[in-house]
């Protein structure tokens, strides 16, 4: 099947488009654009300069896709949003591309972005990642792999949410996520306990579920100070692939914001 572009949708001549591409009406697609073979382009989306989709995407009816930053310190450089493989846009997302910080804004492949995303500039959000409907990300938000964050939750700038994790709706998520956990909270965002229906349906075992609660006891129930806590996860867990997650999400030295605690009444 040739590509098929609407009568009425203006697309650059500069625009590489792959085979078997459909766009909508009134969609309009500029110059330094690059789509991949099998992606579906809706009715009235903007693809702007600086934008990269992958393979067997969809994007959905007013779409903003590449979008400059909403930054006041951007000065039109050229910088780039790139969207993995088969990753869903629904209905008004606004993606922003990155800045001179690094560049780019990401997406990364099989990640589902629902209706009325924002997206700030220099925001990476990782694979096989759910957004849900109205979630707002400030700049340079981090989205590990399979992690989900639910509907209207606000997320802060620089904020890092860790893989498998999960982010309660109309969270106000102002501190850093780790692995496996499940946060929440409008008044105060915490730790709320494993994300077990997430690792289950994931194929997590139950040594590895246990594994990772025992490794969460030390950190959170432990009294110690972070540092310490670590340093006893080292000396008697097990280095399992789920436990270093965990040691790296905290050990990473250019982590802006603080992480979420239990909470305590």
């Amino acid at each position: 099947m040739d590509t098929r572009i609407h009568s009425t949708a203006i697309v650059s001549a500069k625009a590489e488009i792959g085979r078997e591409v459909a766009i909508g009406p009134y969609t309009v697609i500029e110059d330094d654009v690059v789509i991949g073979d099998k992606t579906e382009i809706g009715p009235h989306v903007q693809i702007a300069d600086g934008a990269r989709l992958g393979r067997e995407c969809r994007v959905f009816a007013g779409a903003a896709l590449a979008t400059i930053p909403q930054d006041l310190k951007f000065q039109g450089e050229k910088t780039f949003l790139h969207i993995g493989d088969r990753t869903v846009i629904r209905e008004y997302v606004t993606l922003n591309r990155g800045t001179r910080a690094s560049g780019k804004t990401v997406v990364g492949s099989d990640s589902l972005i629902m209706a009325y995303v924002h997206a700030g500039h220099d925001c990476v959000i990782g694979s096989h990642v759910i957004i849900v409907n109205s979630v707002q990300f400030g700049g340079h938000c981090e989205v590990e792999d399979y992690a989900v964050v639910g509907g209207l939750a606000g997320v802060h700038q620089f904020v890092r949410i860790g893989k498998y994790a999960m982010v309660a709706g109309i969270s106000r998520a102002s501190l850093d996520v780790p692995p496996y956990v499940m946060a929440g909270g409008h008044e105060v965002f915490r730790f709320e306990g494993l994300n077990m229906v997430g690792l289950k349906r994931r194929g997590f075992s139950s040594e590895q579920i246990d594994r990772i609660r025992y490794v969460y006891r030390i950190i959170f129930q432990s009294g110690l100070l972070l540092g310490n806590a670590l340093k006893k996860v080292e000396q008697e867990c097990e280095r399992t692939p789920e436990v270093d997650e965990i040691l790296n999400f905290f050990g990473n030295s250019s982590a802006k914001r603080k992480y979420i605690r239990p909470f305590k009444a």
